[in-house]
């Protein structure tokens, strides 16, 4: 990595015309990035990374120009070139890989073609070579994807996007943005909607490559565990401005700007050591159709004086490589170098949320100082006869996100799962279809969860956990095996019967958005499943609802407005009202914080932890993300491949996994700390097999690294471990000692893949 930089912004700005006036998400930025370096750009949604990184190559929405500044790439400056100039940059010297790798390649077109069509429109004026023959693009673009990791290369060349799974698709995206070699490559959340074995290896090989070639990268991200480990410096965004920017480990083990601070602070790992209520940051960022004119994070700061209300920070520090904008500055000005683990703890606790109950709801066109709403902690009394939710108050002594009721009011799990199977047939024709194979979706899954527990169901996507999920609440019909919700046998209801069941049961959709129907208003959303059930007259309904929204910590004129006029957190905040509309006994949350940033991803954590202490919920919590799930369930059980290979109490199972596949989930998941360190071999490698012919024996063997040849013939069972109930299905499972380091087994032994 040398000094030089490869690109360099210089007091950008970016606007946007919209109907009602001028956005301003870009507001003055400068920063640089290196060859060979790797920025990391954070910040919550809306904070302007992505603006950022799109005015770069000026693929702005309609509307958008570059108001002023300047963006120099080895000395050029893009912000004054013409379309033509820009067309021979983009692809070539700048390549872009984009957060949704499935809306960003052509469905029509063979993935073959897609790679190869940078050097057919770049490699002449990019290289100054004559124009590759058809060999040997080809050639090239094997070569690409195999660089990139794509199993089988060279026989994938002819696959469509569909064909491929979530990580081999970005993998494409990948090998297309690096054909020509680029000087700069712009990662924009690539690894977001992925899982988290997927998203190390996708990070892998940016940083790989990125070393390799020398290339600079700007990683856009709102995940502060995947800059810990990647970023050389890291800029911290708010409402279109950096907050904070200096090296990875200063910001890491003494970040000065309180919003950097909050960030951290937010994070479910440091909550879920101690039981405390995970950190909010209150509010949203600004609306930068009319931003702040002094501090923009004052509105939401603790630490916020009459300074910060009327004047506006510069961008500087105490020291030379560590600028923060703040009148207030947190941390310790005396530490220049942090080292390790300590520096990390100097940072602190977060503090003890609000005593006083209030509620949040932005409006996307009023500025963040003018709406935020305080609501009554209290509503009228209900009408008599209208079903009302129960209000159990849990025991003080028990940290309040892993409370689960002393004295269960029934002696019998409320939900039991037993020897559960779901295959779904694999058929072929348009009109005479027959059956030529099964998926197998959910084998042979048993468990039970108590009254006012949470269960955590993690896994890779495509491990089973949606159907499972699905299964529970009635959406899908078993092939065989048992669903009990509450003594009842929900297989064997039909009709009416089922009908009226499902009231004890809500499934909370991963994509609220498409969960919401767009032409309704929330009022009618929230009061839909009553209106279903027949509970209660309308007014009855009417005054449910604005008692559902204040108890989700929405303002009752929210009933009017439609669900696109809304946040995604506050989206979450509108099902998860609704789902309480019947009083279910059990809610199913299907990913329900995977694509919310870490400041609403806590709001939502602590208000599903806070909905279940006063209504004694249940929980089955489905994630891929192990610290989030540890940090909400009681129990956490593991699926592979449709299988359930761990179960147990949530800190043991973490603590002290028994499962090979446990420990690769948990060694790979993004850490916010860049001195941590692990094992290789600890890391889950490869792709999930095909759920259509699964391995014989244990599912994991193709992928475990203590795999033998029993693991080949023999599928292994369930067995206990300790009095506290947790249980793995391995042949070889992981003691004590090796539960913290994976030893692979000799290489004559291993089974190969």
């Amino acid at each position: 990595m040398t000094n030089t930089p490869v690109l360099q912004l210089d007091n950008l700005h970016t606007t946007i015309n919209v109907r009602d006036g001028v956005v301003h998400p870009v507001d003055g930025v400068t920063l640089h990035v290196g060859r060979g370096e790797l920025l990391g750009l954070v910040g919550e949604s809306g904070c302007g990374k992505t603006m950022t990184a799109l005015s770069i190559l000026r693929l702005l929405p309609e509307g958008g120009k570059i108001a002023s500044g300047r963006i120099l790439l080895g000395g050029e400056d893009i912000a004054q070139m013409s379309e033509p100039e820009l067309r021979r940059i983009r692809g070539a010297r700048i390549g872009m890989v984009f957060q949704d790798p499935l809306t960003s390649l052509n469905p029509t077109i063979p993935i073959g073609r897609q790679v190869a069509e940078p050097l057919e429109l770049h490699w002449n004026d990019h290289a100054g070579a004559a124009r590759l023959s058809s060999a040997t693009r080809r050639d090239r673009v094997i070569e690409a994807l195999t660089l990139v990791g794509l199993p089988r290369a060279a026989e994938r060349l002819n696959d469509y996007p569909h064909q491929l799974s979530g990580g081999m698709r970005q993998r494409v995206m990948i090998a297309r943005a690096l054909i020509c070699e680029p000087d700069l490559l712009i990662a924009d959340e690539p690894t977001t909607a992925l899982d988290v074995t997927i998203q190390h290896q996708i990070l892998e090989l940016i940083d790989d490559l990125r070393t390799r070639v020398g290339m600079a990268v700007i990683l856009v991200t709102h995940d502060l565990g995947v800059v810990a480990g990647r970023a050389d410096r890291v800029a911290v965004m708010y409402a279109g401005r950096i907050a904070e920017l200096t090296d990875t480990k200063s910001l890491f083990g003494n970040p000065r700007h309180p919003y950097t601070e909050a960030l951290f602070q937010a994070l479910p790992e440091n909550s879920a050591e101690h039981g405390d209520t995970l950190y909010n940051i209150p509010g949203l960022p600004p609306d930068l159709l009319t931003p702040p004119q002094a501090c923009r994070f004052a509105p939401r700061c603790r630490h916020a004086t009459d300074q910060c209300r009327t004047e506006e920070p510069v961008l500087r520090g105490d020291v030379a490589g560590h600028d923060y904008a703040c009148f207030h500055p947190v941390g310790d000005p005396e530490i220049l170098e942090p080292t390790g683990g300590a520096a990390m703890r100097e940072r602190g606790r977060a503090p003890a949320p609000p005593t006083t109950d209030v509620r949040y709801l932005l409006t996307p066109a009023v500025p963040a100082t003018a709406d935020v709403q305080q609501l009554p902690t209290s509503s009228a009394p209900p009408t008599a006869d209208v079903q009302r939710l129960p209000n159990p108050a849990p025991p003080t002594a028990i940290p309040p996100h892993r409370y689960t009721p002393s004295a269960p009011p029934t002696p019998l799990p409320l939900l039991t799962i037993q020897h559960l199977v779901k295959n779904f047939p694999v058929t072929t024709g348009a009109i005479l279809q027959r059956k030529v194979g099964t998926v197998s979706a959910i084998a042979d899954v048993s468990f039970s969860v108590e009254t006012g527990e949470t269960l955590g169901l993690v896994g890779e996507s495509g491990s089973g956990k949606t159907t499972l999920g699905r299964c529970i609440v009635g959406l899908e019909t078993p092939t065989s095996g048992s669903v009990r919700i509450d003594g009842t046998e929900l297989t064997s209801l039909h009709g009416k019967a089922l009908r009226q069941r499902r009231q004890d049961t809500h499934l909370v959709f991963q994509d609220t958005y498409a969960s919401l129907d767009p032409r309704m208003r929330v009022g009618a959303i929230v009061a839909e499943p009553m209106v279903i059930h027949g509970v209660g007259t309308r007014t009855q309904r009417d005054t449910q609802v604005r008692d559902l929204l204040a108890e989700v910590g929405l303002p009752t004129t929210a009933a009017d407005r439609y669900p696109h006029e809304f946040s995604g957190g506050q989206r979450q905040r509108i099902v998860m009202a609704r789902a309480l509309a019947l009083a279910p006994k059990l809610i199913v949350a299907d990913e329900p914080v995977s694509a919310l940033d870490v400041s609403i991803q806590a709001q939502i954590l602590n208000l599903m932890s806070d909905l279940r202490r006063r209504h004694g919920l249940t929980y089955v919590f489905i994630s891929h993300d192990l610290s989030v799930v540890r940090y909400l369930s009681t129990r956490i059980g593991v699926m592979y491949l449709g299988k359930l290979v761990e179960n147990g109490p949530a800190d043991e199972v973490y603590r002290n996994p028994r499962h090979p596949y446990t420990r690769g989930l948990i060694n790979t998941i993004p850490l916010a700390d860049p001195w941590a360190t692990r094992a290789e071999h600890d890391v889950i490698k490869g792709e999930l097999p095909s759920a259509r012919n699964p391995p014989s024996g244990c599912r994991f063997r193709t992928r475990c690294p203590l795999a033998q040849e029993i693991c080949t013939h023999e599928e292994p069972q369930m067995r206990a471990f300790g009095t506290t109930g947790h249980q793995a299905a391995c042949h070889f499972p992981l003691n004590d000692s090796a539960a913290s380091a994976i030893e692979p087994p000799p290489a004559s032994s291993a089974v190969p893949v």
